[in-house]
């Protein structure tokens, strides 16, 4: 009798060990199925620091222009916005000593041409306007941008074009190369007064630095 009680024992504790090694068994091998599918997903979906696409400040998008200045003509001015007239042409400010900017294009320092005019001429009470000396600039002289950001962007004049107030001048409003450029705009030549207006535009055409 205690033969067969001593045997039924020793079979339910083999039986215990067999299930906790089973258990431990199947345990160890889920953990391993786990860990082999973590490292594939992470070999497939981790992309390393270095390879990550930077974006570059130009790409950024610039803060809006709120002041323009050129030291080697001595100009220092607010910027304001606009954007077209009734008849299709780019709006200014009636303020003969501020600029403004044509807020449909480009802001500056972006990528594209961006667009900014100014008065020239005198006042009544003899007062020059802002872009009296615009003529003066030369290739290589610097055209300052502070935006909202409190970022200055810098531009160096390429060259400067006259139009006829009629004429085409669709590239001084866009561009096609993936730069940034700034463009001014003022008047130039002779008063007439059948027009109301000067006989020519001066456009000085400059890229971001």
């Amino acid at each position: 009798m205690r033969s067969r009680r001593h045997r039924n024992s020793r079979q339910l504790l083999l039986i215990r060990l067999v299930s906790s090694v089973a258990i431990i068994l199947t345990v160890t091998m889920i953990t391993l199925i786990s860990l082999n599918a973590y490292e594939k997903l992470t070999q497939t979906k981790y992309i390393k620091p270095a390879t990550i696409t930077k974006i570059t400040k130009s790409e950024l998008s610039a803060g809006l222009p709120m002041q323009l200045k050129i030291p080697i003509i001595n100009v220092d001015t607010n910027i304001y916005y606009v954007g077209l007239k009734a008849d299709g042409t780019m709006d200014i400010k009636p303020d003969p000593t501020v600029v403004a900017w044509y807020e449909f294009g480009p802001k500056p320092g972006e990528v594209g041409s961006a667009v900014i005019a100014g008065h020239y001429g005198w006042s009544a009470d003899g007062s020059a306007s802002v872009f009296n000396n615009l003529h003066l600039l030369n290739k290589g002289d610097e055209i300052l941008v502070i935006n909202s950001k409190n970022v200055t962007i810098t531009f160096v004049v390429r060259e400067s074009r006259e139009y006829n107030p009629d004429a085409d001048a669709e590239n001084v409003f866009k561009s096609k190369d993936g730069k940034s450029h700034l463009n001014l705009i003022t008047c130039e030549g002779i008063w007439e007064n059948a027009k109301n207006t000067y006989s020519n535009r001066l456009v000085i055409f400059a890229d971001k630095k």
